[in-house]
């Protein structure tokens, strides 16, 4: 599918900082995000948490479960291989950076809310508390489970900034219960159709909706940069 580029304005949800960042742009560091779906009988439901009121990123906001990715996430040994192509990362020919960013997806997922996407295998020697708590338990991240939906890249204004993959996948009951670090508060299954009814980004907005195109369009190929231009978000579709 031919690039193609469309403006995406919603002021009220701007993902943008309480104070703008003055100078030179700040590098975006590199993070994964994993949207985990489940299906119940009042539809598709979406797993949320809050962020602190204290944070310094997106504070208060309802976000998926993700972070940055870490030094150890590349180290780690996965269960199963990740399908997604490494371009559509922004990454061309690195897929050990694509694993380690399928890595960090799961590990954030685990670490926030509790739940661990993975089958029975051997993460390595990595050494990091989670990698070492899957290696007690025998499990290794499933990355076969992910699908790599789209990427964003935080407003140029920010003083923190992310490049971030968004993956998604469909929660399993083998994935355990909803707990984690308390990082998230509030952490819920929310109704898709009604998750934009809470305080949400535009970024977070937009990804809602590629999960409603993906259930309608399970086999489309074409996946999103979410950015902006100075203060200005736009979506560019590859």
């Amino acid at each position: 599918m031919a690039a193609k580029t469309q403006n995406f304005t919603l002021s009220r949800r701007l993902g943008h900082p309480r104070e703008r960042h003055r100078g030179r742009p700040v590098t975006p560091k590199d993070a994964a995000t994993l949207i985990v779906l489940r299906h119940s009988n009042v539809g598709p439901e979406i797993l949320m948490g809050q962020r602190s009121s204290r944070a310094k990123f997106v504070p208060g906001s309802y976000v998926f479960p993700g972070g940055r990715l870490d030094s150890h996430d590349w180290d780690a040994l996965p269960g199963s291989p990740l399908a997604a192509p490494a371009e559509k990362m922004g990454i061309r020919r690195n897929d050990a950076k694509a694993r380690a960013l399928g890595m960090a997806a799961i590990r954030e997922t685990y670490e926030e809310t509790g739940l661990l996407i993975a089958v029975d295998g051997d993460i390595g020697n990595a050494d990091d508390q989670t990698w070492r708590d899957l290696r007690r338990l025998g499990k290794a991240p499933d990355l076969a489970r992910l699908t790599y939906i789209a990427r964003a890249i935080t407003s140029p204004y920010s003083p923190i900034r992310f490049h971030a993959r968004f993956f998604m996948a469909t929660y399993r009951l083998e994935d355990g219960d909803l707990g984690g670090s308390g990082e998230l508060s509030d952490l819920q299954w929310i109704p898709l159709d009604r998750a934009n009814d809470y305080t949400i980004l535009d970024v977070t907005e937009f990804m809602l909706g590629e999960v409603r195109r993906r259930l309608k369009e399970p086999s489309t190929t074409s996946t999103p940069l979410f950015a902006y231009r100075l203060d200005r978000p736009f979506v560019r579709y590859d």
